[in-house]
């Protein structure tokens, strides 16, 4: 078994399940890359994910890197709420209802008709002539034709095996829950009591989703500087058509190419992804790329062709971070799952598919912009191999990032959230003091830390960042030769 971390810039994020539950292995994760442990929390009891959150923080100390937990809200998702599986065939017609409506009727029409309910009550009321119910990720879908006496008649075009519990899409149709919902609520309640690094939105809709939501996480938690970061997941037709105020509100985003590509033609998925990332980018947003990036790894230990080359497509177009689900929660290959992404990921980074030859474009300016504009600058002009700054908050670290410098960023920091945090930025490797620390002394530390972790060599030319731009200081850049 390997002992060293594969070195990368693009982060990985892998969802955790009964196969990656030990530390043993999540250590052994951790060594292959794995930077952000995520929590679905459409599964699990609670007690599964405070014990396992628990060993994500073992394995994390033992291996003495950080990793950041996310906790993945489920969202307003509708479901089939359905006693027996049913077949449908393409062709045929089928009658919808939803679970308000009177049981002894919807058994009295199934005596004759296929019948479909949905677990959301008034769904069928958001229902118009024409929509496309989708049911199962997309494996059947049936289209209304009518709706009579509350309830809807839809012809089948793709058939196959109905059953319970799966989700339901309906691109064109307002689902009429709350982003968040009671579920929603509790879940969120667990996960701050065990004090997550990230937490995750589902189906976003608008930018005053994050802000409502920020605002109740601040009322429970109440202290800014352990405020868990907010991921929008960009997965639905209204987020799109609303991105730039969910950009101008969130701490970072997901783009979650499954329920999206449910949402949206298939063929429009790599072009949105794109979009997304690079406008996500230039709003000084970390961006994560995630659903079926290695599927076929579940089961077999190598990946496809075109897997490796949907990962590589994500690393060369910057993205910040990289994702496993169903590799990394219940396939036979956990670990070799976060190893291959880690090594595409090295691949595509040192080849000049991936060079940044000017300093990507940003939505704003500020000084804070134009000082780590000149860091970029002053580094790439030198050849440095590492850049070390001391960040309490990380948004020096986001902002150097953003450039995305051929240069290591190592991050001196005494917060424990941020330390956590920046694992899932790209190229951010972070540094935790403890304590009272100058930013000097706490920066001479880092340089030593990474030169036992062999992130520097002796003779490495580094770009240190001393000094603050507020209350009339100076900062100052100064290039030093390790020793």
């Amino acid at each position: 078994m390997q002992k060293e971390i594969i070195k990368k810039h693009t982060k990985i994020v892998a969802t955790l399940g009964p196969v990656s539950e030990t530390v043993e292995i999540l250590e052994n994760m951790i060594r292959a890359g794995l930077n952000v442990a995520r929590f679905n929390f459409s599964h699990g009891e609670y007690e599964w994910h405070e014990r396992v959150m628990q060993n994500v923080r073992i394995a994390a100390k033992n291996v003495g890197v950080p990793v950041a937990i996310l906790a993945d809200l489920q969202g307003p998702r509708v479901r089939t709420h359905m006693e027996e599986e049913l077949e449908i065939e393409q062709g045929e017609t089928v009658r919808i209802f939803d679970v308000s409506y009177d049981n002894a009727k919807i058994e009295k029409i199934a005596q004759d008709e296929k019948v479909i309910i949905l677990d959301c009550p008034s769904i069928i009321k958001e229902l118009s002539v024409g929509n496309e119910i989708l049911i199962e990720d997309g494996l059947m879908k049936v289209r209304v034709v009518d709706i009579v006496d509350g309830y809807a008649i839809a012809d089948v075009i793709d058939g196959g095996l109905v059953k319970n519990h799966k989700g339901i899409n309906i691109p064109d149709a307002r689902v009429p829950l709350p982003t968040v919902t009671k579920k929603d609520y509790d879940d969120l309640a667990f996960a701050l009591s065990q004090s997550v690094d990230f937490v995750a939105m589902s189906f976003v809709r608008d930018g005053q989703d994050i802000i409502n939501l920020r605002k109740h996480i601040r009322k429970i938690i109440g202290e800014e500087e352990t405020m868990p970061r907010i991921i929008s997941k960009i997965e639905c037709k209204e987020a799109l058509n609303n991105l730039d105020r969910i950009l101008g509100a969130t701490d970072a985003v997901m783009i979650a190419r499954g329920d999206l590509g449910i949402e949206v033609e298939p063929s429009r998925i790599t072009i949105l992804e794109k979009d997304i990332l690079k406008k996500s980018i230039s709003h000084l947003r970390p961006v994560i790329v995630a659903t079926q990036m290695l599927a076929s790894m579940e089961h077999n230990a190598r990946p496809t062709r075109a897997e490796v080359a949907d990962v590589t497509n994500a690393v060369a177009d910057h993205t910040d971070a990289v994702m496993l689900s169903g590799e990394s929660s219940m396939g036979n290959y956990p670990v070799e799952s976060v190893r291959t992404m880690s090594q595409i990921a090295s691949e595509t980074e040192i080849s000049p598919y991936d060079d940044v030859f000017e300093a990507m474009s940003l939505t704003f300016s500020s000084e804070e912009v134009n000082i780590a504009h000149a860091t970029y600058d002053f580094s790439r002009e030198l050849d440095a191999q590492a850049i070390v700054i001391f960040s309490e908050s990380g948004y020096t670290a986001r902002l150097l990032s953003h450039f995305r410098p051929n240069q290591i960023i190592l991050v001196a920091t005494n917060n424990q959230k941020t330390y956590n945090q920046l694992a899932l930025v790209w190229g951010v490797h972070s540094f935790l003091h403890a304590g009272e620390c100058s930013r000097k002394k706490c920066i001479d530390q880092t340089i030593k830390e990474a030169k036992s972790k062999e992130l520097l060599h002796s003779q490495d030319l580094v770009i240190t960042v001393l000094g603050s731009t507020k209350a009339g200081k100076k900062l100052t850049l100064t290039g030093s030769r390790i020793t």
